[in-house]
């Protein structure tokens, strides 16, 4: 075909479907920047009948070989197009709100039984720590590595167990300190706790029990100086919010190793990929719950050395997290009424 008839071709093809195009594209925009919801109903509407027509302008626009821009210009705005049409159409904001409103509560209420028995392990270990320290000290590095112990075990003076309770931070060590908390004991045993629950969720119970005896070593050995009070206004601010991250990272750990040994009516495959959307959304929530845990220890428990303070902030936030799952509860309530 000669060079002027091919492109008398394009020009015309062009104009008889140019204006689909640019209103095609003309939504796009609008959604690619405020979300479907930026669209009215009878926009909504013709957005997917635009798409399958632009769609078939660059099937025709291949088939007789028109101008490589034209072809171009349809491959880019049909791939768009394509993402507002069978994409995530929700903006950041309201799958974030979805997430926090109902999804995690969701997740949390769900799996409440694990739940129950992944924090009844962690008590348990805590105890039994608790006592066999208490009745010999030397017991305390049976469950407590010397990295962990850093210097407070038995054979440390009162005094100098009690310093780290009180060590006051710059501002540039508090930072250091909230950069490198997301990576620290407890919120490694929580996701391992999670990744192993595929093995029966056996590994899950030994991680949370395990937890459970360093910190009832701990709390063993600073009883013993009489310095429970002081421990206690240390661990609990951030501890609430960690320890419970803890509990929910195990807890879908369980979930995990009961879909696997207990599939009921579905295929372990089918029953793992229920339980474990429902658990991921699990861990995910307490991932962010570690973040939190480490804003509290970075910042405010470095900086305030009151112990009716850090007490009250530790009943502060204990109750905050009680209101908002109760909330969400309520709110998951009135939804299915």
């Amino acid at each position: 075909m000669p060079l002027a008839a091919l492109k008398l071709k394009s020009v015309e093809f062009r104009r008889e479907r140019e204006a689909s195009w640019a209103e095609l594209e003309q939504l796009v925009g609008r959604v690619e920047k405020r979300g479907v919801r930026a669209l009215a109903a009878a926009e909504l509407a013709r957005l997917p009948v635009l798409y399958r027509a632009t769609l078939s302008s660059l099937s025709v626009a291949r088939a007789i070989s028109l101008d490589r821009n034209v072809i171009d210009y349809l491959e880019s705005l049909t791939a768009r197009a394509y993402f507002c049409v069978y994409g995530v159409k929700r903006h950041l904001r309201d799958a974030a709100a979805d997430f926090f409103l109902r999804r995690f509560p969701a997740a949390v209420r769900g799996l409440r039984y694990h739940l129950a028995m992944a924090a009844l392990v962690l008590l348990l270990g805590a105890l039994v720590g608790f006592f066999l320290v208490q009745q010999d000290e030397n017991r305390f590095y049976s469950f407590v590595s010397d990295d962990y112990a850093n210097g407070r075990g038995p054979t440390a003076s009162t005094e100098e167990l009690k310093e780290p309770l009180y060590h006051q931070e710059s501002v540039a060590e508090t930072l250091s300190a909230f950069a490198t908390f997301l990576f620290t004991h407890n919120a490694k045993i929580g996701i391992l706790a999670f990744a192993l629950g595929f093995i029966a969720g056996v590994p899950a119970l030994i991680l949370l029990f395990t937890n459970g005896l360093i910190l009832g070593a701990f709390a063993a050995l600073y009883a013993q100086r009489g310095l429970s009070l002081d421990f206690w206004a240390w661990i609990l601010p951030h501890g609430i919010t960690e320890l419970s991250a803890v509990v929910f990272c195990g807890a879908a750990g369980l979930a995990i190793g009961q879909s696997l040994l207990f599939p009921g009516e579905r295929t372990r495959l089918g029953n793992l990929q229920k339980r474990g959307r429902v658990a991921g959304q699990l861990v995910l929530g307490a991932v962010l719950m570690f973040f939190v845990a480490g804003l509290i220890e970075g910042i405010f428990r470095q900086s305030v050395m009151s112990i009716p303070v850090r007490y009250s902030v530790a009943a502060a936030t204990l109750c905050a997290w009680i209101a908002y799952f109760a909330w969400t509860a309520r709110l998951a309530r009135r939804e299915r009424a």
